[in-house]
């Protein structure tokens, strides 16, 4: 079938002007936050509903054409990126909360719903969406779930998977699947909603999410501290997470701060410049709560883990304190980035980050270096920002040379290559430092079952 003919029949499986192929769509919608790769599909499909979604993808299979998701591609993985030809599947018009559910305290929604839709969608009810990030004005749930993203509250509420209570999926051959039907208690076997949860739309399309809610957090108050080394960062950490339920605990570096501050967006927390910064935040649900958060906060002064800080007194102060973590990287992109998301186990996150700080100083002598991350929760963001002078494609080749050193680093502390972002096609061929043979040989096997004919996302997660 020619290239026209597969157009005229994919046109009739959505609603009319749902499907574009003019250049500035193909080339907004083939891509995401990823810069490696050259956006390059046949077509973007806006399904409006879980039939329509059924029919592409079973004339995909029957044309043997590949499909590639497309939420609000914040993605920094290349997930969402189709370069070989494929047709985009956009959840973009599959934007709706279709249902409350006060008593379960759960919400079900069509995956194009934005993050922060249902954060104030919750808030609205007096309840509380906790999984947070800086692209949450963007990104949307069915992206959340096929990456299982994390973000900045994680040390206290987990990952996006902690919170999907129940899934619609259309497979790759297809079928409709409901999984797990919204229960708390389901001993029935294997719980294949955790399968789609981070697939990446390798496996299927999720097409309808229950997700669950919480009470709302009562008087968010946050601090910016600085210290003096790294090594101080981590028995700060400990100090206050032995008297407070921390909701974050958030590292980064003096570059990154400097960053941030030189837009002009933001006030510095205060006088003192410090190598490293933490930014913390709790529940002030009482006077005392406030009396437990100072206190700590003296004794790591008096212990020289923290030269000086700041606590909010406000809601606003709360916000300003927030955007100098929040605004990094929005802030470095203007760089071009060169950008590793790695996480160990909290206790080997100090050793770890100085192996890996030695690998890049000694090979990037020259190449401005920004750390930043989720430190509560093991999870490191290394960004290497590109020279003004240099050419984007000489940048990513230097950079990838140290790629194989900075992994069997990871490897060598038993972590992840990819904390939060997945693993798409920028982390691929690098899979095995994570996770072995086996391992990768079940997960295509799985993939099998669910997509016999290998038009979900191909090529991403591993090569196939």
């Amino acid at each position: 079938m020619t290239h026209q003919a597969l157009i005229e029949e994919l046109k009739t499986l959505v609603d009319s002007g749902k499907l574009l192929t003019d250049t500035d769509s193909l080339a907004s919608h083939g891509i995401d936050w990823t810069k490696h790769f050259t956006p390059a599909p046949m077509a973007i499909a806006f399904p409006r509903s879980v039939e329509q979604v059924q029919a592409i993808v079973r004339w995909a299979n029957e044309c043997n054409v590949a499909l590639v998701p497309s939420g609000g591609r914040t993605g920094l993985s290349a997930a969402a990126v189709a370069a070989n030809g494929e047709v985009v599947v956009s959840f973009d018009y599959m934007n709706r909360i279709l249902e409350f559910n006060e008593m379960d305290r759960t919400v079900v929604c069509e995956p194009g719903v934005v993050t922060e839709q249902l954060q104030q969608f919750a808030q609205e009810q007096g309840l509380y969406y906790p999984v947070d990030f800086a692209s949450a004005g963007s990104s949307q749930i069915g992206g959340n779930i096929g990456t299982n993203a994390g973000g900045i509250k994680v040390i206290r509420y987990g990952m996006t998977r902690d919170w999907v209570a129940g899934l619609k999926v259309v497979t790759g051959k297809g079928e409709l699947l409901e999984l797990n039907k919204d229960l708390i208690k389901n001993a029935t076997g294997y719980d294949l909603r955790q399968l789609f949860i981070g697939a990446e739309g390798t496996l299927g399309f999720v097409v309808e999410a229950t997700m669950r809610l919480t009470r709302a957090p009562k008087n968010l108050t946050a601090m910016v501290l600085g210290a003096p080394d790294f090594d101080s960062i981590m028995p700060v950490l400990h100090a206050f997470q032995k008297e407070l339920d921390l909701t974050a605990f958030e590292f980064f570096s003096d570059k990154a701060m400097a960053k941030v501050l030189a837009r002009g967006d933001v006030p510095a927390p205060f006088d003192t410049e410090c190598p490293f910064y933490a930014l913390l935040e709790f529940e002030a649900a009482s006077e005392e709560v406030m009396d437990q958060a100072l206190a700590v906060f003296e004794r790591c002064m008096e212990e020289g883990w923290v030269l000086d800080g700041v606590m909010s007194q406000s809601e606003q102060q709360l916000e300003n304190l927030w955007k100098l973590r929040e605004y990094i990287s929005e802030t470095i992109a203007h760089w071009t980035p060169y950008k590793n998301d790695v996480s160990v186990t909290v206790g080997k996150v100090p050793a770890f980050l100085r192996d890996i700080d030695e690998i890049v100083t000694k090979n990037y002598p020259d190449f401005e270096v920004v750390w930043f991350g989720h430190i509560g929760d093991g999870n490191l963001h290394l960004n290497i920002l590109k020279p003004e002078t240099m050419d984007k494609d000489e940048f990513f080749a230097k950079c990838a040379t140290v790629n194989q050193w900075v992994f069997e680093t990871v490897q060598k502390y038993n972590g992840s290559i990819s904390a939060e972002h997945g693993v798409g096609m920028t982390k691929r061929d690098y899979l095995y430092y994570s996770r072995s043979a086996e391992e990768i040989a079940v997960m295509k096997a799985v993939k099998a079952v669910f997509d016999p004919n290998g038009i979900m996302n191909p090529g991403k997660i591993f090569a196939v």
